[in-house]
């Protein structure tokens, strides 16, 4: 699984916890205060259960994250992919909790499970209420123990696992670094992917699943968090109550827990892997093994990790992308509990050369080895890391899942240690770790280069004792809290200003106080009319990608320093038809963000270098697309939609028309677009979170008030046309996963009576983990990792789609096509039970509810009310209407509308010798 930088997402505005400080005869029997940091305050059961309370009152959600500390390093010989697989299984119910996926859909919670090298978590956020957090406890403490494991769910849920596997294969950038991984060790169990060797996901016996979660899944190998809004003397009352009765279990025999005593001996020479697919791209990679996450010399690892990697100031774009040697160059690294690797990698187009590529790529790396890096480059690292850290103080959902990481390196405590690593890095310790671990002999490339004499070794230094570390710290002050605010429509509504400028631009304000002084800010500019666009798509596309590559008075780079400067996230870009983006920010920095971004939209340089870059970069990302099947499935079925001319601004270009197009266009070109059609005449802007309103209304009209582009602007219809059915198959060699979609159209629009109840349709035929289609084609017959459906409608033009997707292996193309329109079609004639249609009805208001507790989201929805025109009361009137649904009128608006008859299928994978008759 997809693993984020720990510290850029878990960051440091943590409520005062409520419980902290609370006297040791307060607190219920059983429960052990433990730690407190910077308003993260640890608990301990007596059945060795540790768990983390920090409630957020402004946060109208609450997130429950349960990580047990096992992950793929724990798997023994021929269970790779065990703890993955376990997973996946977790989901399957326990007697108490039989059907896991329709729970979370009637509680509105958005939950998943991930899997690392070091750990498995689970967690479900949902709307913040009592109800929903006892049930969330009472679910986790279910199947911490009790999950069925069954022998019928593993055979099913194994060819999803198998597919997820099969889906990864597509990607040679992916394989390639399993394959680096497996070369770098030859004995820790990091040299396995966490998703395992295919064969040990296909023949696993079910008794040694059972054993495995027996042994793993237990109290004192987990650790709970809680976070958002609740009570936190309720909180320690339910964690005592649903988990307390868990028994301790005996850990003798085998049922022992060991710590890894496999350690990886220094490399003792450069090792190489070749690989070789179908693709469209050339790959290198180097990775160079590293020390453990919490050893003291991993914030200066970091720091030289960001150095080779931001763009465009770090090293490796500027030796690679630069000069045109390569179409982009990247770093990261693995922080976790055992020694890691750093990896750099770069990618070259076909006709460029690749050992040219990777040589470069290896003496940039080794140029810090010979000399420090600059203050400049270190300060910047800093500064973007910890601005990220601060700003991420903010989602109590992001902290609570990253403590997994934490924890899974010894202690969640080890973050603030961390970050206070960071603040002291110089130059001088960038330069001490490169030369101690950036050595030839330290590195696995893909390519082999003799060496004329025994290289020296990286000793790798062994994980310290975290216990010493953390036992006496203490942190910061934590950050104070926002106030409760109700995400309602009404609410909303009533703390909503609007207001226009003169020169068109329709602008909301939602003023409230978050956590941290967050604020977010959301803006879109369209232009142009139908007649004027004719012709321009590629100029205006590059035009918005030029935004933030300079202006006339600030390099790419410096605009990249100015928004770390202001602890601010975002980005600005445009397309034929609109530009706009958004910001996140604290109240104090939100004038300079502004202003920067007013700076960017109004004063871009179009510089001649960078436009060559973006070019490269533009064509390289197409070229690693065009053997992709979810790449081409997504294009044939647009184009298939679409019917426009070849030069009109709506016309999906195929990948061979974007290549020609690119290498004609021209800077002047985007320039003209941008000088001609940028203006604020048809824009609208969201300003959701801590702030001064009438302060920020003086600077919008300073900075907005007066912009009007010299073409008028007119918006572009979206035309209905009656689609004509049709399958097709699209072949891609030597691809693991296959893709389908399939649709067709509507002539509807969002405020049509019967749009409600196709919502509501679509979402038990196909809009969640308990929907029919995902139970059918994933729970009961294991045919794909990922199956689904859609139904939306615009609120302007009448042209709704209805669509769904599933990916698989090629093989089963045929079931997967017959499976899911034998779900239509059975939905269409035997309609929904009461009881599962009441249950979806709750689920999918109560998912609305929690959406609304992202600021982001409730800007966006300021934004499109006021460009179509209406109150913010539509949506309030329509989930009104969807509560007031029965089953019958569900199911009569599915049958008007949804003919399995009209449905376009389309499909790719390599399917030639592997469709079974």
């Amino acid at each position: 699984m997809k693993r984020m930088k720990t510290f850029g997402v878990l960051a440091g505005a943590l409520s005062a916890l409520a419980v902290t400080g609370t006297a040791q005869a307060q607190l219920p029997a059983g429960v052990t205060e433990v730690a407190s940091v910077e308003g993260i305050t640890e608990y301990r059961l007596e059945n060795g259960l540790r768990f983390l309370l920090f409630p957020d009152q402004s946060n109208q959600r609450i997130t429950v994250n349960i990580t047990y500390l096992v992950g793929s390093r724990h798997e023994g010989y021929g269970e790779t992919g065990m703890a993955h697989l376990l997973e996946h299984l977790v989901f399957r119910g326990t007697p108490n909790h039989p059907n896991i996926p329709q729970e979370l859909d009637e509680h509105g919670a958005f939950p998943n499970g991930t899997t690392w090298f070091d750990r498995t978590n689970y967690f479900e956020t949902f709307p913040a209420s009592d109800e929903n957090l006892e049930w969330a406890l009472d679910l986790e403490a279910d199947r911490m123990v009790n999950s069925f494991i069954a022998q019928e769910d593993l055979d099913s849920e194994m060819t999803v696992v198998r597919n997820e596997w099969e889906s990864g294969e597509n990607s040679p950038q992916g394989v390639l670094q399993k394959r680096v991984l497996s070369a770098a060790y030859d004995w820790h169990n990091y040299g396995n992917s966490t998703i395992g060797a295919r064969a040990d996901i296909e023949n696993v016996p079910i008794d040694r699943l059972q054993a495995f979660y027996r042994k793993y899944y237990q109290p004192d190998n987990a650790i709970l968090v809680v976070a958002g809004r609740f009570d936190p003397d309720r909180a320690l009352e339910l964690v005592v109550e649903k988990f307390g009765p868990l028994p301790r279990p005996e850990r003798t025999g085998a049922n022992q827990l060991f710590e890894t005593y496999t350690a990886e001996p220094a490399q003792d020479g450069e090792r190489t892997v070749t690989l070789r697919r179908v693709g469209d791209v050339q790959l290198a990679m180097a990775a160079y093994h590293m020390p453990p996450g919490s050893h003291e010399h991993f914030a200066a690892v970091d720091v030289m990790t960001h150095i080779l990697s931001t763009r465009p100031a770090g090293r490796l774009y500027q030796a690679l992308v630069e000069p045109g040697l390569a179409a982009s160059a990247f770093a990261g690294n693995f922080q976790l509990r055992e020694p890691g690797l750093l990896f750099a990698a770069t990618e070259v187009r076909e006709e460029d050369s690749l050992d040219e590529a990777a040589d470069v790529m290896l003496a940039t790396i080794q140029a810090l080895v010979d000399e420090p890096p600059t203050e400049e480059e270190v300060q910047r690292a800093k500064t973007d890391y910890l601005s990220g850290i601060e700003l991420a103080f903010n989602n109590p959902q992001g902290i609570a899942l990253q403590l997994s990481e934490w924890a899974s390196m010894g202690d969640w405590r080890l973050f603030f240690l961390h970050r206070d690593r960071l603040e002291r890095v110089t130059p001088e310790a960038v330069h001490q770790v490169a030369q101690a671990y950036l050595k030839p002999s330290n590195r696995t490339i893909g390519y082999f280069y003799p060496a004329d004499e025994t290289p020296a070794r990286a000793e790798i230094p062994p994980p310290p004792d975290v216990d010493a570390l953390v036992a006496s710290y203490t942190g910061r002050e934590a950050v104070a809290e926002g106030e409760a605010f109700e995400p309602t429509i009404e609410n909303i509504e009533a703390r909503t200003e609007r207001f226009e400028l003169p020169s068109g631009m329709k602008v909301a304000f939602l003023a409230k106080e978050n956590r941290g002084d967050a604020v977010s800010v959301r803006f879109t500019l369209r232009h142009g009319t139908e007649e004027a666009l004719m012709g321009s798509a590629t100029a205006a596309s590059l035009a918005g990608s030029m935004l933030m590559r300079g202006t006339t008075n600030r390099s790419r780079q410096e605009i990249s320093d100015e928004l770390d400067r202001l602890k601010a996230q975002g980005g600005v870009s445009g397309s034929a038809l609109t530009a706009g983006g958004s910001f996140t920010t604290v109240r104090e920095n939100l004038p300079g963000v502004l202003r920067l971004g007013a700076e960017i939209l109004r004063e871009a340089a179009f510089d001649a270098d960078e436009f060559e870059l973006l070019r490269e970069e533009r064509l390289a990302g197409i070229e690693s697309q065009m053997s992709e099947p979810q790449a081409l499935v997504v294009q044939a079925f647009q184009r298939h939609f679409g019917d426009y001319p070849a030069d009109h601004p709506r016309y999906v270009a195929t990948y061979e028309e974007q290549i020609e197009r690119l290498e004609a266009a021209t800077v002047e070109e985007a320039r003209a677009f941008w000088e001609g059609f940028y203006g604020a005449q048809g824009a609208t802007m969201a300003v959701v979170g801590d702030f001064d309103a009438a302060e920020m209304r003086a600077l919008i009209e300073e900075l907005f008030g007066d912009w009007t582009a010299s073409e008028p602007y007119a918006r572009v219809p979206i035309r209905f046309r009656e689609v004509p059915p049709v399958s097709l198959d699209i072949e891609t060699p030597d691809k693991a996963n296959a893709m389908m979609f399939a649709g067709l159209a509507v002539q509807m629009r969002d405020d049509h009576p019967d749009y409600p109840a196709l919502l509501l349709g679509n979402h038990i035929l196909g809009g969640g983990m308990n929907s029919r289609l995902f139970m059918r084609i994933r729970g009961e017959e294991g045919l794909s990792y990922g199956v689904g459906s859609g139904y939306s409608a615009p609120p302007i033009d009448d042209n709704a789609r209805f669509q769904g997707f599933a990916i698989f292996a090629p093989e089963n193309a045929d079931k997967v096509v017959t499976s899911f329109t034998d779900v239509l079609e059975s939905t269409l004639a035997d309609g929904f039970s009461e009881e599962e249609f009441e249950a979806a009805k709750r689920g999918y208001l109560d998912q609305q509810q929690n959406s609304r507790a992202n600021d982001a989201v409730i800007g966006l929805m300021l934004a499109n009310a006021m460009f179509v025109g209406r109150p913010l009361a539509f949506e309030a009137e329509q989930e009104a209407a969807i509560e007031a649904l029965t089953a019958g009128d569900v199911v009569a608006a599915m049958r008007r509308y949804i003919d399995p008859a009209k449905l376009t299928i389309i499909r790719g994978g390599d399917f030639a010798n592997k469709l079974v008759p």
